[in-house]
């Protein structure tokens, strides 16, 4: 994947990726790029069938069967959108990768992390994104902004705070083990200097 290039925005629910994949969307395209942005999971036909699954769900599903499903969406959206974007040279902005089946299904379900990784590489045929932006805030401050925005929680964002804090963990932990893709910023800084620091880097790569 070297004609296009590939960025994701990861980090715990509540944390602005939202935001902040739409003033990088808009930036990008005042630069003449052409860019196509998505996310997992459900970037995708099939991918929102998945993604009501496993967000909406109102039964139990087994951690591991979680884990599976994730990877399905990951396989066919890599395939399916996230390749051919590359090759024509686009920039992809992409909402959640396999870092976040890391943090989620391996730190907050406590499995075991690496073969959540190793899973996801197979269904990917290794693919990796250029840029990871890592947007980092404590539990606390984003379940008050989850309460603000006054919606539904899905599966993930009702789960205790124990569990968040392992995946908040799990993520730093990510971070320092690639720090030549990963980009941490501090999410609880005001949008706009948040949106520079990811300008700044994104801009570093594609010169």
């Amino acid at each position: 994947m070297t004609s296009g290039l590939w960025i994701t925005l990861e980090g715990g629910d509540g944390s602005g990726k939202t935001t902040q994949a739409a003033l990088l969307e808009q930036w990008l395209q005042e630069q003449g790029r052409r860019v196509v942005r998505t996310r997992e999971p459900g970037g995708t036909e099939v991918g929102v069938l998945i993604r009501d699954i496993v967000l909406h769900h109102r039964g139990d599903i087994a951690p591991r069967a979680e884990a599976l499903l994730y990877a399905a969406d990951r396989a066919h959206h890599v395939a399916t959108l996230v390749r051919p974007a590359i090759a024509r040279g686009d920039v992809v902005i992409q909402d959640r990768y396999l870092d976040s089946s890391v943090a989620y299904q391996g730190a907050g379900r406590v499995l075991d992390g690496d073969q959540i990784r190793d899973l996801s590489l197979w269904a990917t045929e290794d693919a990796l994104p250029d840029v990871t932006v890592l947007l980092d805030v404590d539990p606390a401050t984003a379940r008050e902004r989850l309460d603000a925005a006054d919606k539904p929680f899905d599966r993930l964002e009702a789960e205790k705070s124990a569990f968040h804090e392992r995946v908040r963990t799990a993520f730093l932990m990510l971070a320092d083990a690639e720090p030549q893709r990963f980009l941490v910023v501090d999410a609880t800084q005001p949008v706009e200097v948040i949106a520079e620091a990811i300008r700044a880097r994104v801009a570093q790569r594609l010169s």
